[in-house]
């Protein structure tokens, strides 16, 4: 369980624990102090020695990139369901394999690459929390948020990257509608699957959990207003279109809203920058203070110390192979929306909705989870309404700007159903945010309102199938006025 260091002689000798007791016991004042100073132990639980730079709670004892070790804690994984989900690897390459096998058979690689993007997106979570051990607590936090969201980022831009809005165009694909209910699915994951789940399995070893108004509120209160700064911009549109005293063309409302949505997005970019900084720099101690104390709750605290930890090589292995592979996966099942919104009925709704932020949240939901059922609901606060105010503060105003410099009108003119849904959806996790305290029958609440949406969005039409059935109900309405006038004439 300990390391081993050398003594004066070189010699290679068993560390105990009495002996770094002894040892620490024994060090010159100068050492203490220089101790005290960077609030670094010379040698962590494990008995490793501390690398400069390095947390005690992520030192691995290694350096470099070993194989055997690196497989091995990549299996293991951050929890249980973490370690299960990795039983789906072979996935991975037979997805990448039927793509180009089989490019014709479009259910099969949507299916595969969606079931393949689970265990990478895990590998990506487990990478961005074994490098988050080794740095200081409130910023490891956000680096692991950020990281875990990047799989969002990649979806995002793909689909962007791949929508071609002109309908004469072959390569006619409209991802647009897709990526809007993207962004919104992605925070309804979070604050009512996401969050449900915390509370429910926290719930479960407890009759009540409690965590730090620091935590919830800020997040709540800046979580209510993204969601309404995302809203205007659809509000915008909604009112003019059915405005009969306003003069303009269709296009002339469209070029309106979205010239709105870019400068929308870049303030709400802003906003995030403000918000990372209150967290990092004026506020961070209120934030720490709040983490370490959760920490000290951990009931699997003493077994996770003791587990082995990636080298900081291997984290950033491990980070690059995840990618790549998310990225791969993510070409490919962009490349079959449009087959199974089209040809299998579909809607870009549940498409964007529900699917895709369920595929992108996977490692972020575990880890969170996993963290309420340890008793840690801070940090599981801490992801969950992080990842959500990412989304809704970065990724998705980011995919607007990206779209605005690459000339697509990538706006934010939501449908009302998906925004009407948002809105209600934060006022409702916020309400359970309020008191501070969360049980399993509020976890069971939000997820039964998660799935009360997911059969909604499904049974959503597309509003271009809306569009032609309401001609199609016009004309046949047409029709029999016209025959009902003819034979009032006869």
């Amino acid at each position: 369980m300990f390391g081993k260091r050398k003594d004066k002689a070189g010699v290679g000798t068993r560390t105990t624990g009495q002996d770094l007791e002894l040892a620490n016991s024994q060090e010159p004042k100068e050492a203490k102090t220089h101790q005290h100073r960077h609030h670094h132990p010379i040698y962590n639980h494990n008995g490793h020695k501390v690398t400069k730079g390095i947390h005690p709670d992520g030192e691995s004892g290694r350096k470099g990139i070993h194989p055997h070790h690196f497989l091995r804690i990549s299996a293991r994984s951050a929890s249980k369901i973490s370690m299960i989900v990795n039983v789906l690897w072979p996935f991975v390459p037979a997805a990448i394999a039927v793509r180009y096998a089989r490019p014709g058979d479009h259910v099969l690689i949507f299916v595969l690459n969606y079931i393949a993007m689970v265990p990478s997106a895990n590998l990506l979570g487990f990478a961005g929390q074994e490098l988050a051990r080794k740095l200081p607590k409130l910023f490891g936090v956000l680096v692991e948020t950020f990281l875990g969201g990047i799989v969002e980022i990649v979806l995002f831009m793909v689909l962007l990257h791949k929508s071609n809005d002109d309908p004469a165009s072959k390569d006619y694909n409209d991802f647009i509608p897709v990526i809007r209910a993207a962004i919104l699915g992605s925070i309804l994951a979070n604050v009512l699957l996401c969050l449900g789940f915390c509370f429910f399995a926290g719930g479960l070893r407890r009759e009540e959990q409690d965590f730090d108004p620091a935590i919830s509120e800020v997040g709540s209160g800046l979580l209510l207003t993204a969601g309404f700064s995302l809203m205007i911009p659809a509000a915008f549109f909604t009112s003019l279109n059915r405005s009969t005293t306003v003069d303009g063309t269709p296009e002339r409302l469209a070029d309106e809203v979205l010239i709105i949505s870019r400068i929308t997005s870049v303030i709400l970019i802003i906003a995030f920058l403000v918000y990372t900084w209150f967290q990092m720099r004026t506020h961070h101690s209120i934030y720490d203070e709040v983490l370490e104390k959760d920490e000290a709750r951990d009931d699997d605290r003493h077994k996770d110390l003791k587990k082995a930890k990636l080298t900081l090589t291997e984290c950033v292995v491990a980070l690059v192979i995840a990618i790549t592979c998310v990225s791969f996966h993510a070409v490919f099942l962009v490349e079959n929306i449009h087959y199974i919104v089209h040809e299998k009925g579909i809607s870009d709704s549940f498409m964007g909705l529900i699917l895709v932020p369920l595929v992108e949240k996977a490692a972020e939901n575990l880890t969170a989870v996993d963290e309420a059922w340890d008793n840690q609901m801070n940090f599981a606060l801490a992801h969950v309404l992080g990842a959500t105010i990412q989304t809704a503060l970065l990724n998705g105003p980011l995919v607007v700007i990206v779209g605005w410099g690459l000339h697509k009108a990538m706006d934010l003119n939501f449908e009302i159903f998906n925004a009407v849904i948002l809105i209600l959806a934060i006022v409702v996790a916020g309400n359970f945010l309020r008191d501070g305290k969360s049980n399993y029958l509020e976890g069971a609440l939000l997820v039964l309102i998660y799935i009360i949406i997911a059969i909604a969005a499904f049974n959503y039409p597309n509003p271009k199938a809306v569009a032609a059935s309401s001609s199609a109900t016009s004309a046949t309405t047409g029709a029999e006025a016209g025959g009902h006038k003819l034979r009032a004439l006869r």
